[in-house]
């Protein structure tokens, strides 16, 4: 199963933005790598190179390889509605990404860590699939046997962010995908139209 494996700091900080979560490195040296550290002359971007880095950050972002987000834009480009939010709610709607909403890991590669160890459930069956299609009204649930997880109780026990288009049981460890959220259910900061726009050309 391919993944993005590499320095996690260097992509956040090329990004600007601690899209894979806090980041000490980050907010020390907030500006983008490279030998010539924070003196290095940076042009204005083109057009291209703008809209390329959106579509970068939704892929490093969500940890989608570029084949299979071409094929969710295509997906998308066909479906009813406003491509780019389409392309969003399809991001969002991923299993990993659900398990990482709902609080069931603290990061989006730690959800899909859990998918893949087969820990969570869809509707009481077992999934092991990241990329999974979660639909409104699915249950999505640890597994009866790692619900004593560490990791688990760890990212379940700590804060964590509610979303309305989510519904979350601490007690049996179950969640449910109400509704597909709408653009601004979307937390994350993301220009959908750059990325239209790149592929439109």
């Amino acid at each position: 199963m391919a993944r993005y494996t590499g320095p996690s700091t260097k992509i956040a900080r090329r990004f600007g933005e601690p899209i894979f979560g806090p980041d000490r490195a980050l907010e020390r040296k907030n500006y983008p790598p490279g030998m010539h550290g924070n003196n290095r002359r940076r042009g204005k971007k083109s057009e291209y190179a703008v809209q390329l880095a959106e579509k970068q950050k939704t892929k490093y972002t969500y940890g989608i390889l570029e084949r299979q987000f071409a094929n969710m834009f295509d997906k998308a480009s066909r479906a009813k509605g406003i491509t780019g939010e389409v392309l969003l709610q399809l991001c969002e709607t991923r299993l990993d990404n659900i398990v990482y909403r709902l609080g069931i890991a603290p990061t989006r590669r730690g959800a899909r860590q859990l998918v893949s160890h087969r820990h969570i459930t869809v509707n009481g069956n077992l999934v092991n699939i990241p990329s999974y299609t979660v639909k409104p009204g699915d249950q999505i649930g640890v597994r009866e046997k790692s619900k004593s997880l560490s990791v688990i109780s760890e990212s379940l026990g700590g804060s964590r962010q509610s979303h309305d288009w989510l519904e979350w049981n601490n007690d049996t460890k179950i969640g449910k995908l109400i509704v597909v959220p709408q653009r601004e259910q979307i937390p994350e900061n993301i220009k959908e139209q750059l990325i239209v726009e790149l592929y439109s050309k």
